[in-house]
């Protein structure tokens, strides 16, 4: 996998079985089936770390402990002093940032892409963003134990890609029983063009805040060649008789979710789509009136990632 030695100094037998990847894990097809052929490429003995993100709703957490105080403390007289305001732990940044182009002025995805950016690139980001960081807790199996954890990997493996190449995404589907075969060839098409400009450009750009350099297996030239030449009916279910019962697969990404099969995870084969946003609940971090398609103010994500980090 042309995986770099790490540039630490530790031992022989430390720095064989050291993490050198992580997968960007959220347990759904994508990623565990990069999680299965890493185990089979790399030696027995090298660790390969998965990175899981999740969150908790802002809003009812406050108003759970809002309840709970309610409940126990007695009203504040009227006259009472105000509690301070938090202050924030980076002062003085927010009026530095101008817009995101001071973030990034060297890239010319940055630019453009800024202009198209909605609110659900925002959540993805989130996840992503904290999932590359690393650090984090890990859980023993079989006890109770919990431990502090931080990844020496330095290459992350991403599933980006496959939604894109196999119809993975519910729109695809809405694209099929509107418009057939065409109809989905002409989304897929779409997916593609802006993959370069809008996720890859999103996803590297937060990635790579963190010193890490990220790869993407399902946008290998090889697999990328065969897969457009591929009819996309070998690629997805649409259009085929559905089997019913514990036998029955998801038609989005079919041909991956048969591999998945075959490589003897069949409950990985029948998972359903969950995006990013949901799956780690970053979608809930952001105002409950707004929506995912909704544009992206110049000025909101440096904002919202510096009011998280607070």
């Amino acid at each position: 996998m042309d995986i770099p030695q790490s540039t630490m100094t530790r031992s022989a037998s430390e720095d064989r079985t050291s993490p050198r990847v992580a997968i960007l894990f959220s347990g759904g097809v994508d990623c565990s089936v990069l999680a299965r052929l890493a185990h089979d490429i790399l030696p027995t003995d090298q660790i390969i770390d998965l990175l899981n993100v999740a969150f908790e709703n802002p809003r009812a957490l406050n108003a759970a402990r809002s309840s709970s105080n309610s409940s126990r403390v007695k009203r504040q007289p009227v006259d009472s002093p105000k509690p301070t305001r938090r202050e924030p732990k980076h002062p003085g940044l927010e009026s530095q940032i101008k817009t995101p182009y001071d973030i990034c002025p060297d890239r010319i995805t940055g630019r453009t892409s800024f202009l198209e950016l909605q609110q659900m690139d925002l959540s993805i980001s989130y996840a992503f963003y904290f999932a590359a960081r690393g650090s984090g807790y890990i859980h023993h199996p079989g006890n109770e134990q919990v431990q502090a954890y931080s990844t020496p990997a330095r290459v992350l493996l991403s599933g980006l890609g496959a939604d894109e190449l196999f119809a993975g995404y519910t729109r695809h589907a809405t694209a099929f029983s509107r418009n057939g075969f065409a109809g989905l060839l002409d989304e897929l098409e779409l997916d593609l063009c802006r993959l370069g400009k809008r996720n890859l450009g999103r996803d590297d750009r937060v990635i790579a805040h963190w010193g890490k350099e990220v790869r993407y297996p399902y946008l290998d030239e090889d697999l990328l060649r065969w897969a457009l030449a591929a009819p996309v009916w070998e690629k997805c279910g649409f259009g085929h008789v559905q089997e019913q019962g514990k036998d029955r697969v998801e038609p989005g990404k079919k041909v991956l979710r048969l591999l998945a099969g075959k490589l003897g995870m069949a409950g990985i084969s029948q998972e359903k789509k969950r995006a990013v946003q949901f799956g780690a609940r970053t979608a809930k971090m952001l105002n409950g009136r707004t929506r995912g398609n909704q544009l992206l103010s110049l000025r909101e994500s440096p904002r919202a990632l510096m009011n998280m980090e607070t």
